[in-house]
């Protein structure tokens, strides 16, 4: 599955219902707000509740870092 592939833009995760980032060297969906990873197997995204396993040690365990344009001054 490519970044620009239009069924990421409708595919959801079955426990909160937002929307998932494609992780291309994981070979996953990933939902940033529950940490979790959901596999795609032959291009095929696995999106049960039960296919989902922790995101553990990754860099989108971070918060987000404030940016310049993150307001203030």
């Amino acid at each position: 599955m490519k970044p620009d592939h239009p069924l990421l833009k409708i595919l959801a995760c079955p426990l909160d219902k937002g929307p998932l980032i494609l992780d291309e060297a994981g070979g996953a969906l990933y939902n940033p707000r529950l940490r979790r990873r959901y596999p795609i197997i032959d291009g095929i995204p696995r999106l049960l509740p039960s296919s989902g396993e922790p995101a553990v040690g990754r860099e989108h365990d971070a918060p987000p870092a404030a940016g310049p344009d993150s307001g203030g001054s």
